[in-house]
């Protein structure tokens, strides 16, 4: 059975409270100010913040959203006027209250966070349902992971679901991949593997080494999708690549019993030591194993002991202790003075 760990399938908030100006919406041509706000916006992009500043301020003070909202930007990011979070936040809201879902993101965030603004969770919360419900993609991730962590409100896995399935139906890959790990959980909606499977590969189409190793744990062990340990070593190979320490442990797994490949005992080898180099302390015991038993690598006791004394399970010590009935004091002495080294250099060239 190949072993694989679940990450939370939410994640924190974003900490960037900067919204690049690149992505302002386009003001609609049929108001009065278009024409300023565009000179405003390109004298901004010229790198002239004192001239946008004052392009956009009495349109900002008439009332006009878009204005209101770069007029934040400008006191946010200290262009063409002292960096002013207090003033950032006021001109947010006076946009984001008439509905603009940039102004609404971004002054939830100043909420959370503190910035410019009294940290209040239920402005959190009120600001991303309002962007959600307009539709705005990153608003509707980040209220399912207010209430998948029960974090600024009450812990609710149906309420997540929702905005999960919203942002993810948007073509959000956490919010796919937090779908996918909802369906093979039960938590927040039925459970149901082939919907696990679907969200999973989507999420995986589009890069996220979690989805990719979680599918390629479905395939392996055949939950939602025929079992097809081939389209497992593709996914797990695809997120091993981007560094996905688990997925280098079940790659190693693979090599090692020779599920779905030829076994190859360097194979195996090489994608434990890259697992346990981060860590992995069933990757750490495994490589014991080889060590002890001279596949992939030359057999060494005191190797073997190396990495038992490292991975620090049960396993581990018990593996470690049968074998140093048959090692002398001095190799036992050698093996845990590279142990100490290796967890010194954080497993690195172990």
């Amino acid at each position: 059975m190949l072993w694989f760990k679940r990450v939370s399938k939410a994640v924190i908030l974003s900490t960037m409270k900067k919204i690049i100006l690149a992505t302002l919406l386009i003001l609609s041509c049929v108001t009065a100010w278009a024409a300023d706000f565009d000179k405003g916006l390109a004298a901004y992009n010229a790198g002239d913040f004192d001239a946008a500043l004052a392009e956009w301020k009495p349109l900002a003070e008439q009332g006009d959203a878009n204005a209101q909202y770069n007029f934040g930007l400008l006191y946010d990011n200290g262009h063409g006027a002292i960096e002013d979070d207090k003033e950032a936040a006021k001109w947010y809201k006076l946009a984001a209250e008439q509905g603009d879902v940039d102004a609404q993101n971004t002054l939830a965030l100043m909420y959370a966070f503190g910035d410019g603004v009294v940290q209040d969770n239920r402005e959190v919360v009120k600001w991303f349902r309002l962007a959600a419900e307009q539709g705005d993609v990153s608003a509707q991730f980040n209220l399912g992971v207010l209430y998948d962590q029960g974090t600024r409100v009450i812990e609710d896995d149906e309420e997540a679901a929702k905005w999960f399935s919203l942002a993810a139906e948007q073509g959000n890959a956490l919010a796919q991949f937090n779908l996918g790990s909802i369906y093979e959980n039960g938590n927040g909606a039925k459970e149901d593997g082939k919907q696990a499977a679907k969200w999973y590969r989507l999420a995986a189409q589009q890069g996220n080494s979690a989805a990719q190793r979680n599918l390629g744990a479905m395939y392996a062990s055949g939950k939602g999708v025929i079992q097809n340990f081939k389209e497992a070593h593709t996914l797990f190979l695809l997120a091993a690549e981007q560094g996905d320490a688990t997925a280098q442990f079940n790659l190693g797994l693979m090599y090692d019993n020779g599920d779905g490949v030829l076994a190859d005992g360097a194979e195996a080898v090489k994608w434990y030591a890259l697992a346990a180099g981060q860590a992995d302390s069933k990757a750490q015991f495994n490589l014991g194993v080889m060590y002890d038993n001279g596949y992939g690598v030359l057999e060494s006791d005191v190797y073997a002991y190396m990495w038992w004394s490292i991975a620090a399970a049960e396993e581990g010590n018990n593996a470690k202790e049968s074998l140093a009935k048959d090692m002398t004091p001095q190799d036992i002495s050698k093996a845990q003075d590279l142990a100490r080294e290796c967890v010194k250099k954080n497993y690195k060239d172990c």
